[in-house]
């Protein structure tokens, strides 16, 4: 089983199952240069990191360190192994990098799984740091969630390897992700085919709409230039308007036509 960190990008979420939230914490200042953990005995399993003095919440406590490899390295390396005893030093960094805290590792690898954890991993750069998440006391023991990465077709008893001792009231006795890896990434396909449903749906009616008010504004201009014509040809029939005034009109020869009530030729004297 790999650890692995918590990160909002989805691709790096393929074979992984806990991945710190990338975030920015307060690196709150050591007052002096005496370490803010030291390796013991652990109640939980083996060897586990206890708080040397008070750890404000925010610090960041220590990098995880080993050597880097491939997952393929790792699933290599690891095949012979067969059932462990539920202890593991792979840390998933991202799809492309794990780290083996078990070659060149430094002490963060003694860090323990807890359900009620008083640190969380960060992912910066594809490096991974141990932050504290609230206020350590001197003496208390520190630890994150693991979040263990599984199948559904994994074999009960060598899921049974996992289990967690770590007595926190909302223990959930075990060490592994909630759900199982396959689950995940059927739910993160069906996440994802609704998110395109949507948009497509989104798509096609902003494009009815767009042409709705369209042929609407196509309806407005035609309705208006029908109305413009009108009025255009009420103007030219109105009696008196200069299309129709003829006070004076022209002859065939040119010559001004006599004016309404006069006759032709000479005017008689009264």
């Amino acid at each position: 089983m790999k650890k692995s960190a918590r990160s909002p990008v989805p691709d790096a979420h393929a074979g992984m199952s806990h991945h710190p939230h990338m975030r920015h914490a307060s690196r709150a200042a050591a007052p002096d240069d005496m370490p803010l953990f030291e390796v013991r005995r652990s109640g939980i399993h083996g060897r586990g990191a206890y708080a040397t003095r008070q750890i404000p919440k925010g610090t960041r406590i220590v990098e995880y360190l080993g050597e880097r490899i491939t997952h393929k390295q790792a699933d290599a390396r690891y095949e012979d192994k067969g059932q462990d005893d539920g202890h593991t030093f792979l840390f998933v960094v991202s799809s492309r990098v794990v780290i083996d805290a078990g070659v060149d590792g430094n002490d963060a690898r003694f860090i323990n799984h807890s359900c009620d954890p008083n640190c969380d991993t960060v992912i910066e750069n594809e490096r991974v740091f141990i932050e504290a998440i609230r206020d350590i006391a001197p003496g208390e023991e520190l630890g994150y969630e693991y979040g263990l990465t599984w199948e559904s077709t994994d074999a009960p008893e060598e899921l049974a390897n996992y289990q967690c001792r770590c007595g926190a009231a909302n223990c959930r006795g075990t060490m592994l992700a909630e759900d199982p890896l396959d689950k995940q990434k059927a739910a993160r396909r069906r996440k994802r085919k609704l998110k395109n449903a949507r948009a497509k749906a989104k798509a096609k009616a902003k494009a009815k709409a767009k042409a709705k008010a369209k042929a609407k504004a196509k309806a407005k201009a035609k309705a208006r230039a029908k109305v413009k014509a009108k009025a255009k040809a009420r103007v030219k029939r109105k009696p008196g308007s200069k299309a129709t005034a003829t006070t004076r009109t022209k002859t065939k020869t040119g010559r001004a036509a006599p004016r309404a009530g006069r006759s032709q030729g000479k005017s008689r004297r009264r």
